[in-house]
């Protein structure tokens, strides 16, 4: 996950971030007091948070073996927060050495962090930038040594993994589809987002204190979205079965149990993979 702002982070009482919040969940490392508290806040109204937080992480290293075995070798990763356990290049490069994944997020803490993992794997850079506005993305890969990790002529995987439910409603089609569009034939996208069944889940009054926790303490936005309004975010690609279903039903077989089918349940999250 990725946050659209981080003024005033950091270790010293700064403002918290989705990102290290994510990463306290997952129970990582790279967080500090305000995360912590925010996380907190967060388990007070939305227990089982951990639980959506590791079956995302789960659905992404499936999709990541899944196309990495299809003989995808380029990974664009848009707001890929802190790394953890299972990085998106420790799946495909397990799969083909020759892989290049390009980490993308505006929290400088999380780049940092990823650059040091990545020492020592060629063709694997992280770099600060802000998902929202792709045409900057798209720029520098075209117009820098970037083109050398990501080619977009080339077939390439476009990770959104936990990330536009932070986008409005009237901005979502620009974010997404000056890169999407780019994708050249043999790509896919990954998306997995929140979805309006967490009202089902935790209630009307849950939600909104959910969502209150990241407003005041992460200054982001959270939007549920429907399977709908998913589905019409691929655009022309195609869904691969299972097609656009909860993340604990995504080809469940590939990874350890998600922690929602041990309980018997689903997650609130939705996630889908296209290709051209």
């Amino acid at each position: 996950m990725v946050d659209q702002k981080h003024d005033g982070d950091g270790a010293g009482g700064g403002r918290a971030t989705v990102a290290r919040i994510y990463d306290y969940l997952l129970g990582g490392k790279q967080n500090f007091p305000a995360d912590r508290e925010a996380a907190r806040q967060l388990l007070q109204v939305v227990p089982d948070a951990a639980n959506v937080a590791l079956s995302n992480r789960l659905f992404l290293r499936r999709v990541v073996r899944v196309l990495a075995e299809a003989g995808i070798t380029q990974f664009l990763d848009l707001g890929s927060g802190i790394p953890t356990q299972g990085n998106v290049h420790e799946i495909a490069q397990a799969i083909n050495p020759a892989t290049r994944v390009l980490y993308v997020d505006i929290d400088p803490v999380a780049v940092v962090a990823s650059n040091e993992i990545l020492m020592g794997s060629p063709g694997c850079r992280a770099i600060e930038g802000d998902f929202t506005r792709p045409t900057q993305i798209v720029g520098a890969l075209d117009d820098s040594d970037l083109a050398t990790v990501i080619d977009l002529d080339q077939p390439t995987a476009l990770l959104y993994c936990s990330v536009l439910q932070q986008v409005p409603d009237e901005q979502i089609d620009a974010v997404i589809a000056p890169i999407r569009d780019r994708l050249a034939p043999g790509s896919a996208m990954v998306i997995s987002h929140l979805s309006t069944t967490v009202t089902e889940a935790y209630g009307a009054t849950g939600v909104a204190k959910a969502k209150n926790v990241y407003r005041t303490q992460a200054a982001t936005e959270i939007i549920p979205r429907t399977s709908d309004q998913l589905a019409a975010l691929f655009g022309d690609l195609t869904l691969l079965p299972p097609g656009l279903v909860s993340l604990t039903h995504w080809r469940a077989e590939l990874s350890e149990p998600d922690p929602y089918a041990i309980a018997g349940t689903s997650s609130p999250m939705l996630g889908g993979v296209a290709t051209r």
